[in-house]
């Protein structure tokens, strides 16, 4: 999938438009297309940093993010891949925490696409390629690595032995890829694990769990799951960690939402049963108040959308506004945690949605009905998504008010006319990557 990949540098587009008239990977996942193409470049994976590797449904960017705050906390040098991006494709490969620039973006996609020849990469296979190559040009002490989609046969996962793995939260989505059952996807997830390589986990039940040990023990993984090895627990905003080497407390995540915690706590967790980089307390402190993580309950700041929205701060009546891109059951279930009475002074949500068709919409708005006091729903431009109808059926069904719009502007226009009830805008990364370029909120 191109994920709507543009860029204002020509040089990047013309390398852009080669990657998404890619065809014959495409929407495939297996590991062979990848193998050749990065024997084809010299094989970069295998002179990469420590690598820390991280899979899961939700989460694991923010896990990504925590980890790379600790890292640089200490001191170290961080290269970064991870994905979708929101805005700008640069956002996928940080060198050093700094996003790539359009010379080098431009630089490596050409030479990755120079030496496909008729491989057939897919779009992701061939993003991957070039980020591994910059960074193995590229010196640094570590080099954090999501994966894209599932992990056995995910693209990232052709690297022999990282520093760590993690699995964050598991839940339902991408079932055509990887199954329509949550033992079936844990055990895609899993199958980062390799051999001799510590897996860290959060805490499964007692069916998902035991998939996740018998992958483990097949390519002789060392488990380390969470209520076993190590614990942690959020109490009096401070996060309180334990394991066979002692207990720490932390502040308790910046990032918004009570599910942060326990991404935070695997981080440390990743972090502390590796022994490639040694890391301090100091930094893990420093962790939970560095990390950022765009469209993940952010609350957007004023710009240009925000002002048409009525929600610039110091203004008469101004609304809050919160952006997540989450849309699946389990990212619907963290929002509504989030989304509290006391949160809510009592009142209901406006929601401003969009999302894709193949991504289950009632499962994802279950939990935020009862908080939810009207529904405006818009394209996300670019990709196959649910119709003005399907969101007018469920608005209907639930007794909730519901309005459609052409486009984002036309929205914005209607809701910024509206009484200020706190807007949440979500359903997709897609239309989270629109809003902040409307808002001038571009990520860094």
């Amino acid at each position: 999938m191109a994920d709507h990949a543009v860029s204002d540098n020509p040089a990047v587009q013309a390398q852009l438009d080669r990657l998404t008239s890619l065809s014959p990977g495409a929407d495939v996942l297996g590991l062979d297309r990848i193998t050749r193409l990065l024997a084809a470049l010299g094989n970069p994976q295998l002179r990469l940093p420590p690598v820390f590797h991280v899979a899961g449904t939700n989460g694991k960017g923010s896990t990504c993010a925590f980890l790379r705050a600790a890292l640089q906390a200490e001191g170290y040098s961080v290269h970064a891949y991870t994905s979708p991006h929101l805005v700008r494709f640069n956002e996928r490969i940080r060198l050093n925490d700094v996003l790539i620039d359009d010379l080098r973006l431009a630089a490596y996609l050409e030479r990755v696409l120079d030496a496909a020849g008729d491989i057939g990469p897919s779009f992701f296979e061939a993003t991957t390629a070039a980020a591994f190559l910059a960074f193995v040009e590229h010196p640094a002490d570590a080099c954090i690595i999501e994966v894209g989609l599932g992990g056995r046969l995910d693209a990232t996962n052709v690297i022999p032995t990282p520093a760590v793995t993690g699995i964050a939260q598991l839940g339902m989505d991408h079932e055509a890829f990887l199954g329509n059952d949550l033992k079936t996807i844990a055990g895609e997830k899993a199958g980062i694990a390799k051999s001799g390589t510590p897996l860290v986990t959060l805490d499964y039940e007692p069916a998902i769990a035991t998939v996740i040990a018998q992958k483990a023990a097949e390519v002789g993984a060392h488990w380390l799951p969470m209520k076993g090895a190590w614990d942690a627990a959020l109490y009096r905003s401070r996060l309180h960690y334990r394991d066979e080497a002692g207990r720490i407390d932390t502040p308790e995540p910046r990032l918004a939402g009570p599910h942060q915690a326990m991404n935070l706590a695997l981080s440390i967790a990743m972090l502390r049963h590796q022994s490639a980089l040694p890391i301090g307390e100091a930094a893990l402190h420093a962790a939970p108040l560095w990390a950022h993580w765009p469209a993940r309950l952010q609350r957007l700041t004023a710009g240009p959308l925000v002002a048409r929205l009525g929600g610039t701060e110091g203004a008469e009546g101004a609304r809050a506004i919160w952006l997540d891109g989450g849309h699946n059951p389990a990212a619907g279930e963290a929002i509504a945690r989030f989304f509290t009475g006391e949160r809510l002074g009592g009142g209901k949500l406006t929601l401003l949605i969009g999302m894709l068709a193949n991504k289950d919409m009632a499962g994802f708005l279950s939990p935020l009905k009862d908080s939810i006091g009207a529904i405006h729903s818009v394209p996300v431009e670019g990709h196959a998504h649910h119709g003005p109808e399907a969101f007018a059926a469920l608005a209907k069904d639930w007794g909730i008010a519901h309005t459609a719009h052409p486009d984002l502007s036309a929205a914005a226009d209607t809701i910024g006319q509206e009484a200020p009830a706190p807007l949440l805008i979500t359903g997709s990364l897609y239309l989270a990557g629109e809003i902040l370029k409307a808002n001038d909120q571009l990520p860094d």
